[in-house]
């Protein structure tokens, strides 16, 4: 009887030390499949309390399964002049609910949000260091965050990794009528099934048993597929200056007379300066290539992250003095050097990077992560991106190209889209020839030309040291064994931007050399090597970012006194993802002409056409790795 009453004190005693109800055995088995964390419960409140004044509450419970999950508990605040931390805490639980540690305030990591380029920065951050005993466990996390800054209203989406599901997760904004709310909700399907709750002065949305996401190849941008709601006011302030964005013309207009207006002076001295450099030139493309040649050679890009200075560039004189300045800086320098020869060109936000997310159009606010220069052309604008001491004048690379972005003119702003370029346009020209001797080594010589986007991801090479190159080409050519690279030779043809990688090699061994018979792979030097992986269920659409055209023609000769026991024969496929025709001619007894040619088509396709896609690839890649059959007589 003793030892019951002991043991029943014991159970009781270990229940009130922990918190049943943060117990992992209590997950559903559908929210721990093929997840590294779940989100158990998510609360993010934000108030907007006049046009100076907005406060940020979070609270979340969220259990991490595996090492692979930590990076989602998420338990960070920035804070600056304007953005102020009023509290932040977290207690870590095992996994039967047990309290294992609490993290208050005082013990967050402190530190400055310095980025390897900032010369001028105030943002700081604190976040939770926590090095897990074990898994699983939970991160029970809550701060609140004041900000005078009503320019950021947090977007919100359920789905904030893949591999993460959702127990239940909701947000909530409260607002004054007077402010004029504005919203956009993307892809609200039922997929993803999401409650909303509109009040006075308040909406809230709420999503609810979410199963965790996989990461599928080729998944199109998360903005083109996962549920996500942006916020904006039509008032608004950005670091102590009031702003107003009733729709783009407005916003643009007050952007310009509040951020940039006052930035654009620069002296006589530069003034003559630049007036000399330009001489008697009347061609405003010619001056603009002139003017953007100078700052290249006279500027370098640095980050300046400070109060207005993340969002108002730095003074053109200043930047004239220091030789230095980040995207803002730079573009705005530029500007104010064209606009003192008579050069209309405009500052124009962009969100830059390899996926192509466009500002929105119907949702007029601060958007945008990068600034490049635009200049009227006819009916067009030239793009130029003035933080590059190399990027050619008038070329857009895979950062900017393809998307809408905000020009900003003294008048207002435009949404206009930047340059697309087709699979035409991304061209790479193979021409080169090769020999085969009766060992079986390849010796061959080899011009590949680059245009479009191909330019841009192949011309680095020239800035390459010598070891580095040669890894470069390991992996261009990898289905080559035993590859030496002889010589190597570029040219660089900014005008019409071409580049031409000129290259002499060698590989022993290429060709298999047994019982009198040579066998090789006759398409040596262009292979399709990039198949999608295959998904027994696929869940997502799927998208080719961008397209491309490979054209190849190579002339293989081999040794007398062997003839032809076994070629490929011709290949072509044409179908809605691309094009391919490969053909292999025999035109003198030891000569054969490969021609190649391969389209991929830009596009953004279904997911029950994915498998077709994956084996029109493979088929690709199967046929580039075709042999020849050489007797030897």
């Amino acid at each position: 009887m003793r030892k019951f009453l002991l043991l029943n004190l014991f159970f009781t005693l270990t229940c009130f030390s922990q918190d049943l109800k943060l117990s992992t055995l209590l997950i559903p088995k559908e929210l721990t499949e093929n997840s590294n964390s779940i989100i158990r419960d998510q609360k993010i409140e934000v108030t907007i309390l006049s046009q100076k004044l907005m406060t940020i509450k979070k609270s979340k419970i969220i259990t991490v399964l595996n090492s692979k999950g930590l990076n989602s508990i998420d338990a960070i605040e920035h804070y600056d002049k304007s953005r102020k931390i009023k509290s932040i805490e977290a207690i870590v639980y095992n996994s039967i609910g047990k309290e294992i540690k609490k993290v208050k305030q005082k013990d967050f990591k402190d530190q400055s949000v310095a980025d390897g380029f900032s010369i001028y920065n105030d943002n700081r951050v604190m976040y939770l260091d926590y090095t897990p005993i074990g898994y699983p466990f939970t991160v029970v996390y809550s701060s609140e965050v004041e900000t005078s800054n009503t320019a950021f209203i947090p977007s919100w989406t359920p789905i904030e990794n893949f591999y993460q599901s959702i127990d239940e997760s909701s947000f909530v904004i409260n607002y004054k009528s007077e402010l004029n709310l504005k919203f956009k909700e993307l892809n609200f399907s039922d997929v993803f099934p999401i409650e909303k709750e509109t009040n006075l002065n308040q909406i809230k949305y709420t999503s609810k048993k979410l199963p965790s996401i996989k990461n599928e190849e080729l998944m199109p941008s998360y903005k083109k597929i996962f549920p996500i709601v942006y916020f904006g006011l039509e008032q608004f302030q950005l670091e102590n200056v009031d702003g107003k964005s009733n729709n783009w013309l407005d916003f643009g207009k007050w952007y310009y007379e509040a951020l940039l207006a006052d930035t654009e002076a620069i002296s006589e001295e530069t003034k003559n300066k630049i007036k000399q450099l330009v001489g008697n030139e009347k061609d405003k493309i010619k001056i603009a290539k002139i003017i953007y040649n100078y700052v290249q050679e006279k500027t370098r890009y640095v980050s300046i992250q400070v109060g207005i200075g993340g969002w108002k560039p730095m003074l053109a004189s200043d930047v004239d003095k220091l030789g230095y300045g980040d995207c803002k800086a730079l573009t705005n320098y530029t500007r104010s050097l064209l606009k003192s020869v008579g050069v209309d060109s405009y500052y124009s936000i962009v969100w830059a990077g390899n996926e192509k997310n466009n500002i929105d159009k119907d949702l007029a606010s601060i958007q945008g992560n990068h600034v490049i220069l635009s200049i009227p052309v006819k009916d067009n604008y030239l793009w130029l991106e003035c933080t590059s001491q190399t990027q050619p004048f008038g070329f857009q690379g895979d950062f900017t190209d393809d998307r809408d972005v905000l020009v900003i003119k003294p008048e207002g702003g435009e949404i206009v889209k930047t340059k697309y370029f087709s699979e035409v346009e991304n061209l790479k020209k193979t021409i080169g020839s090769y020999s085969i001797d009766e060992q079986g080594t390849l010796s061959g010589k080899v011009k590949i030309y680059y245009y479009g986007l191909q330019y841009d991801k192949e011309s680095d090479k020239e800035r390459l040291n010598r070891e580095e190159q040669i890894e470069r080409y390991s992996n261009d050519f990898s289905t080559i064994n035993n590859l030496k690279i002889k010589q190597i030779k570029f040219n660089n043809d900014e005008e019409k931007i071409e580049f031409l990688e000129d290259l002499d090699l060698e590989a022993v061994n290429y060709a298999n050399n047994s019982n009198n018979k040579l066998i090789f792979v006759l398409n040596a030097f262009n292979q399709e090597t990039n198949i999608p992986k295959k998904h027994r269920v696929r869940e997502f659409p799927f998208e080719i970012k961008r397209g491309s055209t490979e054209e190849e023609v190579l002339e293989i000769s081999f040794p007398a006194g062997y003839a032809i026991e076994a070629m490929p024969s011709t290949t072509e496929i044409d179908n809605e993802f691309g094009y391919y025709k490969i053909e292999f001619l025999n035109k003198e007894s030891n000569l054969i002409i490969c021609k190649r040619k391969y389209i991929l088509k830009q596009g953004f396709y279904e997911k029950e056409k994915y498998e077709s896609f994956r084996k029109f690839k493979e088929t690709i890649s199967r046929t580039d790795n075709s042999k020849i059959i050489l007797n030897k007589l």
